[in-house]
């Protein structure tokens, strides 16, 4: 009987126990605040889903609760819950996106002008790149040709051009045939006493 008598006030012991704890309106439209302790009488404000409230004191149906403006009222224990509702949770999570949004756009922003500036020199770089390609190509067609002219010499080192030798026939040609004239004056002259004849 004693073991009977302790379960029963225990049990009637364990609603009031959660005292200051934090509960939240369920996922219902509205829920009436009231001032009587079993909410016989007309709810004085109405909460919304999602309202934030604080257990002052709780029996198996009754809560009372403290609004954080302050307010002290009784409502039902079956419309509140200890994990916040899913209309909250979206309601801050799209708060937290819209303000994420805000910060990246505004991080965007701030990082236009240098990612303008980056892409400027990425472009003079690649500029500068390509002519420095082009000028290695340059370089390497000047050495293959200055190979070439080298291997040429090396091949003709003992031999002179085509234009060399004649032109040096042509000038051989010409003075042979001016020196065959003045030595034929000459021996003319020689021959006849000093006089030409012709």
């Amino acid at each position: 009987m004693m073991r009977l008598t302790a379960g029963l006030l225990l049990f009637i012991a364990i609603p009031s126990a959660a005292i200051a704890e934090t509960a939240f309106v369920t996922d219902q439209l509205r829920l009436g605040l009231h001032r009587a302790e079993d909410t016989s009488d007309r709810s004085f404000r109405t909460l919304q889903s999602g309202q934030e409230v604080e257990i002052l004191s709780q029996t198996r149906n009754y809560a009372q609760v403290r609004l954080p403006d302050g307010t002290v009222g009784y409502v039902k224990v079956a419309y509140l819950v200890t994990e916040k509702p899913a209309a909250l949770i979206v309601a801050e999570t799209q708060a937290e996106v819209e303000r994420l949004q805000q910060e990246l756009e505004k991080t965007k922003a701030q990082f236009a002008g240098p990612a303008a500036t980056i892409g400027a020199f990425e472009q003079q770089a690649a500029e500068q790149q390509a002519a420095l390609d082009e000028g290695a190509r340059r370089m390497a067609e000047l050495e293959a040709q200055n190979e070439d002219y080298a291997s040429r010499q090396q091949q003709y080192r003992h031999t002179l051009p085509v234009s060399w030798v004649m032109g040096a026939t042509g000038v051989c040609l010409v003075a042979g045939f001016f020196a065959g004239l003045w030595w034929l004056d000459y021996r003319s002259r020689k021959r006849h006493g000093g006089f030409r004849i012709y």
